[in-house]
Order: C-alpha cells, then structure tokens, then sequence
C-alpha cells in the first residue's frame, strides 16, 4: 500500500483555539472548511459538534491544538433554547418531518415541571438523525436511506435545568449537561412525558467549558478580516485554563521529549507538584507548550506520565 503524502504546513498555519460563534444553517464542518480553505488553516478540527439548527460556542482547533481535542470535548455545555409542545418530527426539531400532532392541553406549570425533570434523567435515546455510528455507518445515513436505525441509548448528567419564559405551546429553557448530551432528545423526551410531543426550535450553545459566547468570534468577522486572526487565536499554553501549568528546566524538557515520565513533587504550590488523577500542561523555559500529563502511580512513585507530547518535531 501506497504510503500517505504528508501535507505541507502552510506559512498562515497558527496554532491555538479560535472560539467561534456558529451560525444557525451551516454544519460545523461547513464552518470548519470556510475556514480551513479561506484563511489556509490546513490543520483544524473541532471540539463538540452543534446541528445546523444550533449557533453558538464552537470550539475550533488549529495546528497542534488538535491535539486537544479529548481534553476539550469531555467537558460540560450550557445551552438556551425554544421548544414547542403539540407535536413531533424525525429529527425530534424543527427542520424534521413531522411525525405527528397532537394539541397540548395541560398548563404552563407542566412544562415548567418537566424542564426541570430533565436534572433526574442519567440516560437518554440517541436521535435517529445523528451522526452515532451503527457498524461503522452514521445514523442519520440509515435514517435518510430508509433504513430501520437501531435504539441506541447513552448515558447523560444533567447539572442545571430551568425554564426561563413558558407561553404555550413555546417555552423557552437553559441547561447545563455533560459532552454529548443530545438536547433535542431531552426535549424529545418532555413531549412523551406530556403525552403531546415536543419540538426543539433553536439552540444557542452559551458555553462549552472552560470558553463562553462573550469569547467568540462570529464566523463573517473571522473570514472577513483575516489580518486579526493571530490576535483571536488563543495560544495552546492558555487553552486548558483549568489544568496546572508548569514550567520545567532544559535538563527534564530533554527527558519528557525521550517520553520520560517525571516525579510528582509532593510540595504543594511547588513546580511539578499534585496529587493522584491531577492533570498539568508542561512548558519549557521558552515558554513553549510541551506536553499533556496526568499523575499516575509508577511502581511505588507518583509520576507525570505523558498523555499527549505537543513539542514541534524537527
């Protein structure tokens, strides 16, 4: 088999979390590929997926920074929205197909109830238009070739749920969930409770931690001048502001490089200091992001071990 050609760095290449405001309408491989294209960021990824329907927080992952991905993804994701109660669709939004009707005949204080109902449910069923894989195929792929999909149910913590302004048959809500929380679903789910069916109508991501909507870029100002991009990009070394950060000598950034795992000092506020589970960014003397550790025992030594080297190869 042919060897794969390595893609050259372009010279407008950066490095870094551009948090960007999606618009309602493209996908966010859409957004990911203007920018990619337009602006020469030939290695971009992204962090937590929105539907077409859904704007807001995008976290959009630039050079080495796609390296971040897991550590960025996982975490929590605050969300405002609109439903409206009486019937359903396919897609359990907006844009679906509608599926059935069926008027609403309870009180604005049933809706109220079951938005907050939502902080009870550890679990919840995958929408069959969604990009979960049944034998290494998408979902929605199934669903819009007619295919029957399979009942796939997940896992989710809900750690905030409040109605903000209920009128029948709309309502308006936040949430705080875990990664991957489908929030169609949780209104999907409010609709079989009041026996009348529910229907996302938009979805505004406020946060997905540790970045919020008051960070963002819409997607026209990013495209539209890219001189500033540098300026908007947030270095590798300040994307996990949660983690620890330290700065190592050159002596132990030649022995992280040969995948060495360094001793957890047991000080607590000194470099290189934590406790089991912890995880740290290390930096070099430059200042430079080195890599991802996480505090592992080591025979009966508590050690850094390495998650993920991001020095520059070469």
């Amino acid at each position: 088999m042919a060897r794969r050609r390595k893609q050259k760095r372009s010279k407008e290449q950066l490095d870094g979390v551009l948090v960007l405001n999606k618009p309602s309408g493209p996908t966010s491989t859409d957004c990911l590929n203007d920018i990619k294209h337009q602006l020469k960021q030939y290695k971009i990824g992204h962090a937590g997926t929105l539907d077409p329907l859904a704007q807001g927080v995008l976290l959009v992952l630039l050079g080495q920074a796609t390296k971040l991905a897991p550590y960025l993804t996982s975490k929590e994701k605050i969300y405002t929205g609109t439903f409206r109660v009486g019937f359903t669709t396919d897609t359990y939004d907006i844009q679906g197909e509608t599926t059935s009707e069926t008027p609403f005949s309870g009180s604005a204080d049933d809706i109220r109830r079951e938005i907050v109902a939502w902080k009870e449910l550890t679990e919840q069923e995958v929408p069959a238009y969604s990009a979960a894989k049944h034998n290494g195929k998408a979902l929605y792929a199934l669903a819009r070739e007619g295919k029957e999909t399979p009942v796939k149910i997940k896992a989710v913590a809900i750690s905030h749920a409040e109605a903000l302004e209920v009128n029948p048959p709309d309502a308006e809500f936040k949430v705080g969930c875990s990664a991957g929380t489908y929030v169609r679903s949780l209104v999907h789910s409010l609709g079989m409770r009041l026996e009348c069916g529910a229907v996302l109508t938009s979805l505004n991501r406020e946060a997905s931690v540790p970045f919020t909507l008051d960070q963002a870029y819409d997607l026209n100002q990013v495209l539209e001048e890219p001189e500033k991009l540098p300026q908007r990009v947030i270095p590798i070394a300040d994307a996990l502001p949660h983690w620890a950060r330290f700065t190592i000598t050159e002596e132990l950034t030649k022995l992280v490089k040969n995948g060495a795992w360094l001793p957890v000092n047991a000080n607590p506020g000194e470099v290189l200091w934590g406790k089991p589970g912890d995880r740290a960014m290390l930096l070099d003397p430059e200042g430079s992001v080195l890599a991802l550790v996480e505090a592992k025992p080591q025979g009966d030594q508590l050690k850094w071990s390495i998650l993920r080297g991001l020095w520059q190869q070469g």
